[in-house]
């Protein structure tokens, strides 16, 4: 699968903590102007305590997972304000997770287009059902060009929302 290009891409992920903390998930769903499914995936992630940690860490795969693809023109959206924030901030990160913020912007450095922005939580419904359903898998799991079943309902109400 290759990216058309001078498209530009959407690309939403999230990330899901379950309540005992035994593991973490990511979601990621990357889709065109038209919003037509390009790649997604589901992947298990470590035990995270906070919902920070877990996002900024889902970001990261996330971009990994879209330069992978073949992507190289994005608009990157995540529902974490703070994450959101931290990601487009001049200013040196300090903190416990100023590194993985660093590489996240050091991988966006490789893209040809790259835009950060912060949606509301119901605007990321298909990426969040991705992260739920990636607590309970074993493998990451990769959809090409193809609606992941985990996310049916999700991308259906998406569909709705945006008239198409």
């Amino acid at each position: 699968m290759a990216a058309t290009e001078g498209m530009i891409y959407k690309l939403n992920f999230d990330a899901a903590v379950s309540m005992d903390a035994s593991a973490s998930g990511v979601g990621v769903i990357i889709r065109n102007e038209r919003g037509e499914v390009m790649a997604a995936l589901s992947s298990r992630g470590s035990a995270v305590m906070d919902s920070e940690k877990a996002e900024v860490l889902a970001c990261r795969q996330a971009m990994e997972f879209a330069i992978d693809a073949g992507f190289a023109d994005l608009i990157v959206e995540g529902d974490n304000s703070t994450v959101m924030k931290s990601i487009v901030s001049a200013q040196t990160d300090w903190s416990r997770l100023g590194n993985i913020y660093d590489d996240i912007r050091c991988l966006a450095g490789r893209m040809r287009h790259m835009e950060f922005q912060g949606v509301r939580r119901s605007a990321n419904g298909v990426a969040h059902s991705l992260a739920r359903f990636a607590k309970h898998i074993s493998e990451d799991i990769v959809w090409l060009e193809e609606s992941p079943p985990p996310a049916l309902e999700a991308l259906f109400l998406d569909s709705i929302a945006i008239g198409t």
